[in-house]
């Protein structure tokens, strides 16, 4: 782990472009830490790095330019071997969510989408493909996405349960003409989504993984086909109930609605990060828009669950209930 600087110092290595090169990703720094416990008076440079930057004890006039914020030595520690064991994926997304704060959804997702894609041809995914053992496709008889209507409002249900309802292109391709049809239909005034077994989602299916060798490719597979963009773009009352694991997919769609309920159980995570990737299924807008770019970029590189009471206190969700399901509501 690299040795924390003084505002001090970071701020002289802000004012040269020699020294911003010379910490920079490109040239092997993988990170710069800068206490500022010392020093809260003192202004911190809001100078982009090229390298991921951290900051410790920051007051909250110092808060701005820091891609992460950490408050004891544990979250350091981790957060400093998330960006040692995918250096790349954690920089990209650092880049992405500064990017993602000031633009509105469709430039975001556009942004993460390249941004994704480009990692899927990188050193960092091509090694934890690699460790990652072989995934037969689940053969299933049942429809992966149920969809019901009751007058103006279309509940929408992941059901893919024997995989924690996984987000594969089946679901993925149900999600989103369920949404088109909504965006057509202007007599539909509420959308509801829940997922069957035992979690709402535990994001993408990993027998997909891999399985675009062409990175443009994948990216016009993922913006012609997008659930975030689609649900980004309603105008109309959306709401999610979820509860069990909601990990990457599985929290990063909900996200984009209105409203979320969860139940006690649930946990959020954002792995990407630790494959070499970064949020592809919208994280990187709808995460951000409700927990902002520091919190986003701790869940995504230091990989920690985040339970339902801290997710209610940092805003990703909107309330905690036991009767987190839409069947009971409806």
């Amino acid at each position: 782990m690299p040795e924390p600087i003084s505002i001090k110092t970071f701020n002289a290595i802000t004012s040269s472009p020699s020294l911003i090169l010379d910490h920079s990703l490109a040239l092997g720094c993988e990170c710069l830490i800068v206490d500022c416990s010392g020093e809260l008076s003192t202004p911190v440079a809001n100078v982009p790095c090229q390298t991921v930057l951290i900051g410790i004890g920051a007051s909250a006039s110092q808060t701005l330019p820091f891609d992460l914020l950490v408050d004891n030595d544990d979250v350091l520690t981790s957060v400093c071997a998330g960006i040692a064991a995918q250096p790349e994926a954690a920089y990209v997304l650092t880049q992405v969510l500064r990017h993602n704060q000031n633009s509105n959804a469709s430039d975001g997702l556009l942004a993460e989408s390249l941004a994704y894609s480009t990692l899927q041809s990188g050193a960092g995914f091509k090694r934890w493909i690699e460790t990652q053992p072989s995934k037969a496709t689940a053969t299933e008889e049942t429809k992966p996405l149920l969809v019901e209507r009751h007058e103006a409002s279309l509940f929408l249900t992941l059901n893919r349960p024997a995989v924690h309802n996984a987000y594969d292109t089946a679901l993925k391709d149900a999600l989103c003409e369920a949404l088109e049809l909504v965006h057509s239909d202007p007599s539909i005034s509420t959308v509801s989504l829940a997922g069957n077994g035992a979690s709402f989602c535990a994001g993408g299916d990993l027998s997909e993984f891999g399985s675009f060798d062409n990175p443009a490719t994948a990216h016009l597979s993922r913006t012609t086909r997008s659930a975030g963009r689609l649900l980004s773009g309603l105008t109309i009352n959306t709401q999610a109930y979820l509860h069990g694991a909601c990990i990457g997919a599985g929290i990063e769609l909900p996200a984009f609605c209105n409203n979320i309920e969860a139940h006690p159980d649930t946990f959020f995570q954002l792995p990407e990060v630790a494959m070499g990737l970064i949020p592809g299924a919208g994280g990187t807008v709808s995460v951000l828009q409700r927990i902002g770019r520091q919190k986003t970029a701790l869940m995504a590189i230091s990989h920690q669950r985040v339970d339902a009471q801290t997710a209610l206190r940092w805003g990703l969700i909107d309330s905690i209930t036991s009767q987190a399901s839409f069947h009971n509501t409806a």
